[in-house]
């Protein structure tokens, strides 16, 4: 008999980015190689914080089959303004609907809990209680750790954020396996817990990017430098930056900045750039358009805040050191993301201090096509190496059999 799987996580697909993606196919994968899986999940939002149109219709538990795989949805309560109180009540929400589709499961094997949030763990660990299953937490993003470390946190709320990390020390130690996407959260992770831990990357296809002449993405069009960003428009980017950037970027001719994505961030950044004719903006593409998109650039950015160190992996950086074309990324020179552009050699790396430097190294990539073309083949080689999916997926299957 099959072993059966549950995996509880709110994103899942037709969410197609971030961690509905990866969530998605790890759950079909586990399906095609004879798992009998079933994801409790909720409803569709992110990145546009919004219910899917053709999902608002849909009962407040809803079942479907997708790619062999049983979905159980519980329609939450999603703020289209994400202020802290919301995402509460959204948490809650999600929480509650999903503890009643517990009760429409039958016997797991094993149960995998995807967070954020937290309280997907705790649901886990609900079931492991009834069924006396095996518990796997996997953990995309440290949800309290980036909040505190943001520095946006006062004195009452930054202390009920050190309740919850304690809360979460304590799910963390209910668990059989803890896993995380990277080294610097591994660490971080053995902080935490001394239950075992297991390194498991994000991970990527590069045979999707596969490149024809003849194959343009119709919003790279244009005969100008390609500089894109394609990704959610949220608070762990710093957009104050992309707004320097931007700025400054106007004096060098033949430049076009393309910002493909929509987030928390979106009508901010939108009312700014308006004023900006070189800078085009774009909702997301879907999952199978993106290596056309993303090969179709001749650079890409991602500017994040400098004030937090390793509580997130970017998972759109794979999907940038894939298409084969350089990337300009800030951040804090401590990270994960600083030590696999130092190893990758794959693009230019700063700490954010200096948008001129920025700015230096685009005008010397304009005029130096060999270095492009090194800077990209390099990054696409790091990522083929070491972030596989088929090699990062093989190996999870092989440790939840054991």
């Amino acid at each position: 008999m099959n072993k059966k799987i549950i995996i509880i996580g709110i994103n899942y697909y037709p969410e197609d980015s971030a961690i509905g993606l990866y969530t998605t196919q790890k759950a079909e994968y586990l399906a095609q190689n004879g798992f009998d899986v079933t994801v409790i999940t909720g409803f569709p939002y992110y990145p546009q914080w919004k219910i899917r149109e053709n999902y608002k219709a849909k009962p407040y538990l809803a079942r479907e089959v997708i790619n062999g795989v049983k979905v159980l949805r519980s329609k939450q309560y999603v703020p289209s303004n994400p202020t802290f109180s919301k995402r509460i009540i959204h948490l809650i929400s999600f929480t509650f609907g999903n503890f009643l589709n517990l009760f429409r499961v039958t016997k797991p094997d094993i149960v995998i809990s995807i967070i954020p949030f937290t309280t997907s763990a705790l649901l886990g660990w609900f079931l492991k209680l009834r069924y006396k299953s095996k518990l796997w937490v996997h953990i995309q993003d440290f949800e309290f750790d980036a909040a505190i470390d943001s520095g946006l946190l006062n004195g009452n709320v930054k202390n009920l954020f050190k309740i919850l990390i304690s809360i979460e020390k304590w799910i963390l130690s209910k668990a059989d396996i803890v896993s995380t996407i990277s080294h610097g959260m591994m660490s971080k992770l053995n902080e935490k817990t001394n239950t075992r831990t297991y390194y498991l990357t994000n991970w990527i296809d590069v045979s999707l990017f596969v490149k024809t002449e003849s194959n343009v993405h119709p919003y790279l069009e244009s005969n100008s430098f390609k500089i894109l960003y394609s990704g959610n428009i949220g608070a762990k980017q710093d957009w104050g930056f992309f707004l320097k950037f931007v700025k400054e970027i106007e004096k060098i001719p033949n430049i076009e900045v393309i910002l493909v994505g929509e987030g928390a961030e979106k009508e901010k950044v939108l009312s700014f750039i308006q004023s900006y004719n070189f800078v085009k903006h774009y909702n997301l593409v879907p999952f199978e358009e993106l290596p056309l998109l993303l090969s179709g650039a001749d650079l890409h950015i991602l500017f994040q805040k400098t004030d937090v160190i390793d509580t997130v992996m970017p998972s759109k950086l794979l999907g940038m050191m894939a298409s084969g074309k350089p990337s300009i990324v800030t951040g804090n020179l401590k990270s994960e993301v600083a030590t696999i552009f130092n190893e990758s050699k794959g693009g230019y790396y700063s700490n954010g201090s200096s948008v001129k430097e920025v700015i230096d190294f685009i005008s010397n990539l304009i005029i130096n096509d060999e270095l492009r073309e090194e800077l990209g083949y390099n990054a696409q080689t790091y990522v083929n190496r070491n972030y596989s999916q088929k090699e990062v997926l093989d190996k999870f299957r092989k440790e939840l059999i054991k």
